[in-house]
């Protein structure tokens, strides 16, 4: 930090430190030539255009304690011909890693010529115990290119369109994988699926009707299904249940018949005529409620699932009976 610091002041007080000695008490010293000039466009291409700013400087070592440096005033003499001085010297330190820092010096320059240019070689003054070192480094060459214009119209080329490749079967790949992978997984899911569907099925089969009907029927119970907005669910939900009992148990084709063409075919059945009645009337209801959008009171509302159950368990319990004969 300390030679950092101490350069830093030099920098400021190089050229007028140099000056304001007595001349008698300054030495000259040596004439070194050094390398480590450079020449960086600003813009990434892969030549210099017209008009395309670079920074041209130099790179020096740390300099020890008490070090001082000079730098040349291209402000009022000019850089050289064709080439113009964009913005004076500019001082940065580089740490790189593994190695020595490092002092850059820099300026920007620009050219409106085409043509190849040998840039200045930069001089330093490096002042060190009262002896005066001249630093002169290697010139660089700047090629500046026009843009290329079309010897028939006269008129500059147009930037060229991207290259297109066509695709290769090792591109594409991924992208078959992708696919394949992703139909392997809805077809996977699909199985799954499929499969809980046929096992709920076989288990339903496999379970007696009454069982199932009173199951479903245990859904309804409670009065949150008896607001006027959801008493088509409730009465629809209660007949579904005893249409699949019915049809399971007396062979009637209930989910697919009207109520009035149930009750025909049950008329001949061994449904006890106080059942049968009550469940026409349950029936008959839950056709208003779906169909005419008729409201039901709570009253009765509260009387359709007993009855519901009722059907079911008397009438199974009568096939029991039938069987302990």
């Amino acid at each position: 930090m300390k030679k950092l610091i101490s350069i830093g002041l030099c920098l400021v007080l190089a050229v007028s430190a140099l000056h304001a000695q007595d001349a008698d008490t300054l030495q000259t010293g040596r004439l070194i030539t050094m390398e480590g000039s450079f020449l960086e466009p600003l813009q990434q291409r892969d030549s210099v255009l017209i008009g395309d700013q670079l920074r041209y400087g130099v790179r020096l070592g740390m300099l020890p304690d008490g070090a001082g440096i000079a730098l040349p005033d291209y402000s009022k003499s000019g850089f050289m011909e064709g080439v113009t001085l964009v913005k004076g010297w500019q001082t940065d330190t580089l740490r790189r890693k593994g190695q020595d820092p490092q002092v850059e010096f820099s300026v920007v320059i620009t050219s409106f010529d085409d043509g190849l240019y040998e840039l200045p070689p930069i001089s330093l003054l490096c002042k060190r115990d009262a002896v005066v070192d001249t630093l002169v480094f290697d010139p660089q060459y700047l090629s500046v290119h026009t843009i290329p214009v079309d010897p028939e119209t006269y008129e500059p080329h147009d930037i060229r369109p991207q290259i297109k490749y066509p695709l290769t079967f090792r591109e594409v790949l991924p992208w078959i994988g992708g696919v394949i992978l992703f139909a392997a997984l809805v077809a996977l899911v699909w199985l799954l699926v499929r499969k809980l569907r046929r096992d709920k099925a076989e288990e339903a089969a496999k379970e007696p009707p009454h069982i199932t009907a009173l199951r479903k029927l245990d859904r309804y119970r409670g009065n949150k299904y008896w607001a006027p907005e959801r008493q088509k669910q409730f009465y629809s939900g209660v007949t579904d249940a005893l249409r699949e009992y019915i049809a399971a148990r007396y062979g009637v084709g209930a989910m697919e018949m009207t109520t009035a063409e149930i009750f025909r075919d049950l008329s001949s059945s061994d449904v006890p005529k106080d059942l049968y009645d009550s469940m026409k009337e349950l029936f008959e209801l839950s056709d208003f409620v779906k169909f005419a959008k008729m409201t039901v009171s709570d009253d009765d509302n509260a009387k359709v699932l007993p009855a519901a159950v009722r059907f079911v368990t008397e009438t199974y319990q009568s096939d029991v009976e039938q069987d302990n004969k």
